[in-house]
């Protein structure tokens, strides 16, 4: 790392009066905010999604407490990410130590069968709930009625995953036993719960079953119009870019470690992504499948259908892979749903979440009742029904056109001094914003309670512009030019 031996603040140009903020007030906002985060915040090295106003309480999306932490984004794992770039930017020290105690709390955390659930609460009596992968090291092999289903839903073991396969390929984590462990253990266990057609469900507690039959998706003869109850958590699931989430992690492992099997993972999801494409007259995709490849409920309010927002996430992750392998058979399934994407826009523009199948009408929900409706007028207020994706369609549609060679460029970052000044100047800005919004006691805040992802965009933007800085050398000016 270039900069691990010496501060930033001391190895940086200084900048000309103008836009771009100073490194050294940067990297101090940086260190502030980072020292407030381990010594207010911090339960266990890990942390919540959110806390109340006077810390009394962290917040995840199920509870308040004291001692809970959060593994769904934009809490430890989120969080954990930004201070490995944090790191990466500056070299200073204070960021590696608190990304490895962030992950401490991951892989205390970590459950026995792999992977880790929505949030984790450390108070004596909630850990005991759990049969964690630390107990079986103990000897304790029996989960009995102890939870042990790890979560793929919200991006929740795919962003832990991640994290740690940062942290660990850091040079300074080389010799870290523990943390190589329990990311080897994670992703032997993901890429165990993969099924043979290459989707993934939901949630999983063990390896997927082999006999499992490798279908194409089709329309069932009839579906149930009223919520039938069904746990459907073990279901090939796509709802909330699951498998996206997962794509990218596997694409990222094979960068960084260079193993085939998950390289070879992505590519298997990649052939369920072709599988799960519905046929005519609706070339999209559905939120989840049973093994019989037909659409089907999910939640009180997630009906069989096809749906706008999966789409767009299936149509990124193809292209991601053709980008990655340079196999044209990613693309095959790119011009038809984008077809169906343009003709199923609502007339403001809109897409509608859920469309019924075959019909193509768009499905809605009856406030409070959740009776299915094609009717709008009276939709429950916790769920986007209808969602713009107007941009990410239009991203897609260019990133498509664009040759692979320059998205291969384009993965791979600045490749000049000149092309890291741009992006220093770009990144300014948000910067700035970061550094001036610090609040003085070294958190952000608009007054209310404390949300993660205000620390974890204000830390990646300051150290995106650091990083950004110091790839430019001398292709920013100096003071005075």
């Amino acid at each position: 790392m270039k900069t691990a031996c010496l501060l930033l603040a001391l190895s940086l140009p200084a900048l000309a009066a103008d836009p771009l903020p100073e490194p050294q007030a940067v990297l101090a906002a940086m260190k502030k905010a980072v020292a407030f985060a381990e010594s207010r915040l911090a339960v266990h090295g890990g942390y919540a999604s959110g806390w109340k106003a006077d810390l009394s309480a962290g917040i995840t999306e199920h509870k308040e407490s004291a001692t809970v932490i959060s593994i769904q984004p934009p809490g430890t794992t989120t969080l954990g990410l930004a201070l490995v770039k944090a790191y990466r930017a500056t070299g200073d020290a204070q960021f590696l130590k608190a990304a490895r105690a962030a992950a401490g709390a991951l892989i205390e955390c970590q459950l026995a069968s792999g992977g880790w659930d929505s949030d984790f609460d450390f108070a004596p009596e909630q850990v005991a709930r759990y049969h964690l992968r630390r107990q079986v090291l103990a000897g304790d092999t029996e989960t009995g009625k102890r939870r042990n289903r790890s979560t793929l839903d919200d991006n929740k073991t795919q962003s832990a995953l991640l994290f740690l396969l940062e942290l660990a390929h850091l040079p300074e984590s080389r010799d870290d036993r523990e943390l190589q462990e329990a990311l080897r253990f994670g992703l032997d266990a993901v890429l165990a719960a993969q099924f043979p057609n290459g989707a993934w469900p939901q949630q999983f507690s063990g390896p997927a079953d082999p006999a499992t039959p490798v279908l194409k998706a089709s329309y069932p003869a009839d579906w149930p119009r009223t919520f039938p109850a069904v746990k459907y958590d073990g279901f090939y699931t796509l709802n909330d870019g699951n498998m996206e989430k997962l794509v990218e992690l596997m694409l990222r492992a094979h960068e960084l470690t260079g193993e085939a099997r998950c390289l070879e993972s992505a590519k298997k999801a990649g052939e369920f992504f072709i599988l799960a494409q519905m046929p005519e007259p609706q070339p999209a995709w559905a939120q989840q499948y049973d093994f019989d490849m037909h659409p089907v409920w999910a939640r009180k309010f997630e009906p069989p259908s096809v749906s706008g927002g999966e789409t767009v996430g299936v149509l990124r992750a193809l292209i991601d892979l053709w980008v990655v392998t340079g196999e044209e058979r990613f693309l095959q399934p790119v011009p038809s749903a984008l077809k169906w994407l343009e003709a199923s826009a609502l007339p403001d523009g809109r897409h509608a979440r859920f469309y019924e199948l075959r019909t193509n009408k768009p499905l809605y929900f009856v406030k409070d009742r959740y009776e299915l409706t094609y009717d709008d007028g009276n939709l429950p207020t916790h769920y986007g029904f209808q969602v713009e994706q107007a941009k990410s369609i239009d991203a897609v549609r260019e990133r498509v056109a664009t040759p692979r060679e320059k998205l291969l460029r384009d993965r791979q970052g600045p490749a000049s001094p000149k092309s890291w000044a741009s992006k220093a100047k770009g990144a300014a800005g948000k910067a700035q914003r970061a550094v001036d919004s610090l609040r003085p006691e070294g958190f952000w805040s608009n007054g209310g309670d404390l949300d993660a992802r205000d620390f974890v965009a204000h830390l990646q933007a300051m150290a995106d512009y650091l990083n950004s800085v110091r790839e430019a050398g001398d292709a920013l000016p100096k003071a005075g030019q």
